[in-house]
């Protein structure tokens, strides 16, 4: 039986994987590297545009860590390339973004039953497939896709601006992650509140890229733009990305704001500005961030750039088991499904892979519980509402503790217990 997945991005590439193990003829469909969208450069597959960072991982205290072990236990290709990729950030799991998406490629295109195409594809296929093509989706596969689906929804999505280390002025700013944790992975450049206040003034006023076209537009929280974030209040920044709270240098100096910078590579060569996704021209971009006084002759080697994003109307269109309800052999993974971030996309795919190949050797698909993350968002994305939204994972989604646990740190632990216990007894239900 031959299968179709159209996008070779987390998602699909988490697909052909788990298929493909199970030996499942795969056509993997991708249009790089002759044609590239906007956000994207790299030849490879699963090329990673807004962030290097995965985020939190620990299962205990993060969601997302939560969810990253669940895909751990079930087999994931993501998990697997993101060990072998990593590079230092504290607790959050960060990886090399060109190692990364080299090891997924590689890993693809070295299984013999996955045939890898250049291809646009420009409707979505009526039998076994995933369609995983992300926010990104091609205009002409889109409008094959809004007919099935009955239309689609669209925000734009940012990344931030990456900086040289030996631009960095270490005068000005200190390694360290929050509270002391993880040692010296991350780079504080700390504001005065007079330099605070200059920067977000600039920020606010700085000259926007297609800013007539972005105001039209939804804005998810998930990836806001700096100076979108900003222009909500002038302190705002200091309770986000900018928030000083357990940061302080050698000395035990306290600061007004602090801006974190992260590895982009295992050298070190290259930081990323955390939570800095903007939608500012290139021009603007190196003015305003250089008015932090770390970065005053900072070197940017690569700007942020504001990209459109694509999600389908799910609960209106897809099953728990991210299957078609008008097609039940056509499946749809990714950022598409109203999944927002690269762990969840990822997840999605998996998921995906998982419910076909039961359709496959006929058999229902089951659908992870509630008490997983992986459920959860099955969950979320098939569910009745009014206005549907892009999720991340968090706690909040999971079926509450069946008792009261007053103490946040021993109620997310129970919670993961209990996702990781059930999700172990899933993957035996799958054998």
């Amino acid at each position: 039986m031959k299968v179709e997945v159209i996008g070779a991005g987390l998602a699909g590439c988490e697909a052909a994987n788990y298929l493909a193990e199970r030996g499942v003829e795969v056509v993997l469909y991708d249009i790089k590297p002759r044609t590239f969208t906007p956000a994207h450069s790299d030849k490879n597959f699963c090329e990673l545009v807004c962030s290097n960072s995965l985020k939190g991982n620990d299962p205990q205290t993060n969601a997302c860590g939560l969810l990253k072990e669940e895909m751990r236990i079930l087999g994931s290709l993501t998990m697997e390339a993101a060990a072998k990729t990593s590079v230092p950030a504290g607790g959050a799991l960060a990886v090399d973004r060109e190692k990364f998406a080299s090891f997924v490629t590689d890993k693809i295109k070295s299984k013999n039953n996955i045939s890898v195409v250049c291809k646009e594809v420009e409707e979505v296929p009526e039998n076994w497939c995933i369609v995983a093509t992300g926010p990104l989706t091609t205009d002409k596969l889109s409008c094959g896709i809004s007919r099935i689906c009955g239309g689609q929804l669209h925000f734009y999505d940012a990344s931030a601006p990456i900086v040289s280390r030996e631009s960095i002025d270490f005068d000005r700013a200190f390694y360290g992650d929050r509270y002391g944790k993880g040692g010296d992975d991350y780079v504080n450049c700390p504001l005065t509140k007079e330099e605070y206040e200059t920067f977000v003034s600039e920020l606010i006023s700085a000259e926007k890229t297609i800013l007539h076209e972005f105001e039209k537009r939804e804005i998810f929280e998930g990836c806001m733009p700096v100076e979108v974030m900003a222009a909500r209040g002038f302190e705002s920044l200091r309770f986000a990305n900018f928030k000083p709270v357990g940061l302080k240098d050698s000395l035990g100096n306290r600061f007004y704001a602090v801006l974190q910078l992260r590895k982009e590579n295992k050298e070190g060569t290259a930081y990323n500005l955390v939570g800095c996704q903007t939608n500012l021209k290139w021009g603007e971009q190196k003015r305003v961030f250089s008015l932090i006084p770390a970065l005053r002759n900072a070197e940017f080697l690569r700007y942020g750039v504001m990209h459109r994003n694509t999600f389908i109307n799910s609960p209106t269109c897809l099953n728990a088991d991210f299957s078609l309800k008008s097609n039940p052999q056509v499946f749809f993974a990714g950022q598409i499904t109203g999944v927002e971030g690269y762990v969840e996309s990822a997840a999605s795919g998996l998921l995906a892979a998982i419910h076909l190949y039961e359709r496959l050797k006929g058999r229902s698909p089951k659908i992870p519980d509630n008490t997983t993350v992986l459920g959860a968002l099955s969950a979320h994305i098939s569910g009745a509402t009014e206005n549907f939204q892009p999720m991340n994972a968090n706690f909040g989604i999971l079926k509450p503790a069946e008792k009261l646990i007053k103490d946040k740190k021993q109620r997310y632990a129970y919670l993961a217990e209990r996702a990781l216990e059930s999700i172990r007894a899933y993957k035996e239900s799958l054998l």
